[in-house]
């Protein structure tokens, strides 16, 4: 351990819900969860004004939803948390080489290999211009924590949370860490945890008056020594620039129990390219094919397949995954599939087997793409163009898209149901913006790109700008595949422009809209119109006040 505290600890504060915030002027200040927004989805992140209600990453979406109703519940757009990263972890190389990634939002940074600190008041100094520059760079926040150790300085940026500095001088560890619970330490689970209770231990203190052979005697030789010197604040691991991952996965939890075998293995082949795509993203190749599939009772299984040499080739891994699939019975329902590549190595070995499969994937394209002609031929060019632009258009718009409409310029999907969609309209520069509804298939209405969270407002033009940005009101919450009709406009419902029927009356169900909520004076959509036109202005209202966000799970 050194006797500087010259490692440091970069986590940043609720980072996807924070991106989202930061993106998303509307929701700024509340609660806001990110991750997967059915029935079976999990919690990646949620802001701190959601943590108050006890919402917490790794929850299931659904107990999320019975502790913060009113949250705005967000599908994950991990390519700009990825672009967001890629801005930080530049700034931290820029401080040392050895800089080790522990995900997208942490790091360990070794200060005194860079040659930026070499006490506690230089490390300080450099940790504080760290946030500063973070904070210009993406406009986000990041907590660090400074030790002699990795293990201190990560429960040391734990201790700043959110959005603050804590430093832990070498010879005050002990006296830091007695009074933490045991879960505190690294490697501390649930079970070792509950080991530990049964034995009168509780805290950090207490563990290390156990004793190692106390802790051995628990535990196990590994665990229980390696236990022992944490809880006397001894760590000598260094930090390592490049961290080798050991396998590359994807997988997808299904809100409906899949039964169908053809859908299981469409299912299948989907995360297979998903997974070579990573796979290739990262420059690497691997020798062994891995199936994960989670039945409807949670049992899960696993299968695998070695091939004669490294490979990064689709045709190979599906081809792979599905002969691991025809190994295991799914006729009682699959909950989750998964696909990874482990073996890892930095080339590709194409063998007779890669190459067959590149072959015969090669040849189906070409069926595919004379299939295509063939039909483009037979519906003319407009219906060409026409299957091409359906084809693009996302199957669901889920809540948190980036959008853009060819009249109100760029927004995000705040939720859709019964055929239509509901847009915010703004800017991360910008006001709150107004809320717009229309059909999920308006031609005007098309995925967007996401736009910079700092740095955009003086280059927007007159016409990208929201309009009419003096209402800020928020729909209350509403029920899934419903819409409020006070959120779509101040005149009459269309009449005969949605098919599947006339939005309810009330903006929520057993209930009435919050005293703060108010009709958002939107143009009345026009009878025939597959979006909203403008049928007159009318004055803003200064009652307007902010409420829940509402989010509409896509059917």
């Amino acid at each position: 351990m050194r006797r500087t505290p010259t490692i440091l600890h970069l986590d940043m504060d609720a980072f996807f819900a924070a991106a989202e915030q930061a993106a998303k002027p509307s929701l700024r200040g509340k609660p806001v969860v990110v991750g997967g927004i059915g029935g079976r989805g999990v919690v990646s992140t949620a802001s701190y004004e959601a943590r108050v209600f006890g919402v917490r990453s790794a929850m299931p979406t659904a107990q999320a939803r019975r502790l913060c109703p009113n949250a705005a519940y967000l599908a994950p757009r991990f390519h700009v948390y990825r672009e967001v990263s890629d801005k930080v972890m530049t700034l931290l190389h820029e401080l040392s080489p050895l800089v080790e990634p522990l995900s997208l939002d942490e790091a360990f940074v070794d200060l005194e290999a860079g040659g930026v600190a070499d006490d506690g008041d230089s490390a300080r100094a450099v940790g504080e211009q760290l946030r500063r520059d973070i904070l210009a760079v993406t406009g986000l926040t990041g907590s660090v924590g400074l030790a002699g150790a990795k293990m201190l300085a990560k429960i040391a940026s734990e201790q700043a949370k959110p959005n603050g500095l804590v430093l832990i001088e070498p010879g005050t560890e002990r006296e830091l860490l007695g009074p933490m619970s045991v879960r505190t330490l690294p490697g501390v689970g649930p079970a070792t945890a509950e080991a530990l209770r049964k034995a009168g231990i509780h805290t950090i203190a207490e563990t290390a008056e156990a004793g190692e052979a106390e802790l051995v005697r628990l535990l196990g030789r590994a665990h229980g020594a390696g236990l022992y010197a944490m809880a006397l604040g001894q760590d000598d691991r260094p930090v390592v620039a490049e961290r080798d991952a050991k396998s590359i996965s994807v997988e997808d939890t299904f809100e409906v129990d899949l039964t169908d075998r053809t859908r299981v293995r469409a299912e299948v082949m989907r995360l297979a390219d998903r997974c070579v795509q990573r796979l290739r993203a990262a420059g690497r190749s691997g020798r062994t094919v891995v199936l994960k599939v989670r039945n409807y009772d949670f049992s899960t299984l696993t299968r695998s397949e070695t091939q004669r040499g490294p490979t990064d080739d689709p045709a190979v891994v599906r081809d792979a995954a599905g002969r691991l699939l025809d190994l295991i019975d799914t006729t009682g329902g699959v909950r989750l599939l998964g696909v990874g590549v482990s073996g890892l190595a930095d080339f590709t070995q194409e063998d007779l087997f890669a190459q067959a499969a590149t072959e015969r994937a090669a040849e189906e394209a070409r069926l595919a793409e004379e299939a295509k002609a063939a039909a483009g031929a037979a519906g003319g060019d407009n219906g060409a163009e026409e299957a091409e632009e359906a084809a693009e258009r996302p199957r669901k718009w889920v809540p948190g898209l980036d959008v853009v409409h060819a009249e109100y310029g760029p927004g995000w999907v705040q939720g859709s149901g019964l055929g239509r969609v509901t847009v915010r309209f703004e800017q991360p520069w910008s006001a709150p913006g107004r809320v717009r509804t229309f059909l999920v298939d308006d031609p005007a209405l098309t995925p967007g790109e996401a736009l910079p969270l700092v740095g955009g407002g003086p280059d927007v033009t007159a016409a990208q700008a929201p309009t009419h940005a003096d209402d800020t009101a928020v729909p209350p919450p509403i029920p899934d595949g419903s819409l409020p009709s006070s959120s779509v406009s101040d005149g009459p419902p269309p009449s005969s422009s949605v098919s599947d029927g006339p939005p309810p009356s009330s903006p929520i169900s057993g209930g009435t809209p919050p005293s703060g909520a108010q009709s958002s004076g939107e143009p009345a959509m026009r009878p025939n119109s597959r979006s909203a036109e403008p049928a007159g202005e009318r004055p803003p209202s200064s009652s307007a006040s902010a409420a829940s966000v509402a989010e509409i799970s896509s059917r």
